[in-house]
């Protein structure tokens, strides 16, 4: 019941962009605001993660390795963003990761193919506890600032795992779904009137099943004005980490104990 009622919600607030959609940043900014206007900030990104780690299914255990020097030979497709509102100081975001991965090892003298696709949609709250002003403004009009943001929400993920032994023709597959909550902190720093630093870490998985979640990323960012939208381009990387574990239809361990991490390149626009 909690997992189909955080779809309910995670599909209302997609409809209002591209899902799964990275951290934006917001431009600037006082921290007292009372009346302040609500904005929105559309931020679609491209993430190229490795990945690695461990997974068990159908009473098999292969490892997970897709180094980023073979990401587009293994890697279908990924994208990766977020769709946040705001008012300077409180504000509400849904961030998203969308990656499908194909794969083959030797194991034994027999060929593994492996395949996964995984879906993260994470709806959290943020409030800006501390900021200080480092002098002068930004490109946008507004003073700059270093600013604190403790965070929280939920992470949902839905994952499916396909397993090919070529050899002995056997093959097995395994969908599933779980909710974590999450905590952590966010920090934007303004460096000059057009280049910003913002960083995020967050930790979860208190629920059953054994799993634990963390992500950390970091974005080096210009501003700049795109189609009269103050717009901040980004690059940065991201790691995002979890495991979970439970049992598949033939009584077996499923394991998913897999890290992604790699480069992000995207832009942030307020509207």
């Amino acid at each position: 019941m909690r997992n189909q009622a955080f779809r309910s919600v995670s599909a209302a607030l997609a409809l209002l962009v591209i899902v799964p959609l990275a951290r934006a940043d917001e431009p600037g900014v006082a921290l007292n605001n009372e009346g302040a206007q609500w904005l929105l900030l559309a931020s679609p990104f491209v993430w190229a993660p490795s990945m690695s780690g461990q997974a068990a299914l159908g009473g098999v255990n292969t490892k997970v390795d897709v180094p980023f020097s073979e990401v587009l030979d293994n890697l279908s497709s990924v994208f990766m963003g977020n769709l946040e509102l705001t008012n300077r100081t409180l504000g509400f975001y849904v961030d998203g990761v969308y990656a499908k991965t194909e794969e083959s090892h030797r194991v034994f003298g027999r060929k593994v193919g492996l395949a996964i696709t995984q879906t993260t949609l994470a709806v959290g709250v943020y409030y800006r506890v501390y900021e200080y002003e480092l002098g002068g403004d930004t490109l946008f009009g507004e003073p700059r600032t270093w600013r604190i943001e403790p965070t929280g929400g939920v992470r949902w993920t839905k994952l499916s795992t396909k397993l090919d032994i070529n050899s002995a023709g056997f093959s097995t597959k395994k969908k599933t779904e779980w909710t974590d909550p999450f905590v952590g902190l966010r920090m934007q720093a303004d460096l000059t009137d057009r280049w910003t630093l913002s960083g995020e870490s967050d930790t979860g998985g208190l629920d059953t099943g054994s799993k634990k979640t963390w992500n950390a990323q970091g974005y080096l960012g210009y501003r700049m004005y795109l189609a009269d939208h103050p717009t901040i381009i980004r690059v940065g990387y991201r790691v995002l980490s979890q495991n979970y574990r439970t049992t598949d239809f033939t009584g077996n361990k499923f394991k998913y104990d897999v890290t992604q991490r790699g480069p992000v390149l995207g832009l942030s626009m307020r509207f």
